[in-house]
């Protein structure tokens, strides 16, 4: 694989992207063409979420799998996402319900149509795989109240001692068992096979390791990518339509060579306007990104000189950097134990504990903190989290406050304020620890 010259940044209204990044890009363009043609074709649809999804089993029944937030998030970077959620407020939608479900809500009052242009085809069934965030479960009431279709819970125990028992296990594989499966045959009219599923977790598991390979790539100095805004394009496929696909496998690989040959070469990470340059700064960041401002937000980054190399947000739909991989030779024992490991099915502790580890591993200079207003399961507790975090690591820790995908809450002065401030935080820092030494 060929790699051209770093490009040289300057302004410039085209954004630059790394051959992953377009490969990915098509990827999803692909699976939204699936998705709208599905009435033609006569596939059916199984509408999920990201944490704690079971897109193995889901492609076992030949069913397509189609993300509501993924779809939010999706409007958010089309900048369209506003309009959307004053719609859910117009219907009656509180201002502190989750963005992520007024941008789906009023993009159903709006036509439904997915970023193609292209009508969303109605679900034939809604799975939710509860994975701690309980909006999700108002969500497909929602959602359940205006398509009239199947509806399957898969409930998840939380892990508030920070362990999962085989008590637990045991209760999510009889629920898949007695529940899931047999509902999952009568609306697709397809068989359970647990061969078939055997195959798909191999193949789950051969993409998520070349995925943790490109994420530790980024203890090296300087980092090859940028785990937060970077690692967006990174989980997209495996987080939603692919995991389990011969896809998946294709593109972690192809992934995989490309920093690879970026970290031989000794060079950073790819932003919108080019090779980032020097990094002056390393970060771990927590909380979920902004989605309508995405560039503005990621180029006060790169401008600083600033690298995320490691982020909670990129492990919400799994956190794979800890060892869990999907075994095939455990299929309904390996899916519960996936759901009950994701992010947000993680107690504060131990996402202290995560985080604590991301900046001692990755040799940060400190900790900040994205706090999303309409995010109870990303914001409840964060401000602990980040005294904590600090006090533990001897790092600096900085808080800036945005939402998901409502525009209204974006402050590019506020936010461009806070962070030239922590990064002034961190010079003091280190300046001081040179004087000691």
């Amino acid at each position: 694989m060929t790699t051209a010259a770093p490009a040289a940044r300057t302004p410039t209204r085209d954004v630059e992207k790394d051959a992953s990044m377009q490969k990915q890009k098509a990827m999803m363009a692909a699976h939204y063409d699936r998705l709208t043609s599905a009435p033609e074709t006569g596939a059916k649809v199984c509408s999920t979420f990201v944490p704690g999804n079971l897109n193995e089993l889901i492609g076992c029944f030949d069913l397509l799998n189609n993300l509501p937030e993924v779809n939010a998030i999706q409007s958010g970077l089309r900048r369209v996402s506003g309009q959307y959620v004053m719609e859910a407020e117009k219907i009656g939608h509180s201002e502190d319900v989750c963005t992520y479900v007024k941008s789906d809500i009023g993009m159903m009052a709006k036509g439904n149509i997915a970023p193609n242009g292209q009508k969303f085809p109605n679900p034939d069934v809604l799975l939710l795989s509860y994975t701690g965030c309980f909006t999700f479960m108002k969500w497909f009431e929602l959602l359940r109240e205006q398509f009239k279709c199947e509806t399957i819970m898969l409930h998840t125990p939380y892990m508030g001692d920070g362990r999962f028992t085989p008590n637990m296990i045991e209760y999510m594989v009889k629920q898949l068992r007695d529940e899931v499966i047999p509902k999952l045959e009568r609306v697709s009219g397809v068989k359970f096979d647990i061969d078939r599923l055997r195959e798909r977790l191999k193949k789950s598991a051969q993409a998520e390791d070349d995925l943790v390979h490109v994420l530790q790539t980024a203890r090296n100095t300087p980092s090859p990518i940028d785990a937060y805004f970077g690692g967006i394009y990174y989980i997209g496929p495996i987080f939603g339509a692919f995991r389990g696909t011969d896809d998946a496998i294709d593109y972690y690989r192809f992934l995989r060579n490309e920093i690879d040959e970026r970290l031989a070469q000794g060079r950073g990470p790819v932003t919108p306007e080019g090779d980032m340059g020097r990094e002056r700064y390393r970060l771990v960041v927590e909380g979920p990104p902004n989605y309508t401002h995405f560039r503005q937000f990621w180029k006060m980054f790169y401008d600083e000189g600033a690298v995320v190399v490691a982020s909670s947000y990129t492990k919400v739909g799994g956190v794979y950097d800890f060892g869990f991989r999907h075994d095939a030779s455990r299929p309904l024992e390996t899916l519960a134990e996936y759901c009950l490991g994701v992010y947000t099915n993680r107690s504060l502790p131990m996402r202290i504990d995560m985080l604590t580890n991301y900046v001692e591993d990755y040799r940060a200079d400190g900790l900040l903190i994205n706090s999303i207003k309409s995010c109870n399961s990303f914001s409840a507790g964060q401000l602990l989290m980040m005294r904590e975090v600090e006090k533990r690591t001897g790092k600096p820790a900085a808080f800036i406050e945005s939402d998901l995908v409502d525009p209204r809450y974006f402050s590019a002065a506020n936010i461009k304020n806070r962070l030239e401030s922590y990064f002034q935080m961190v010079e003091q820092r280190r300046a001081s620890a040179r004087t000691a030494a």
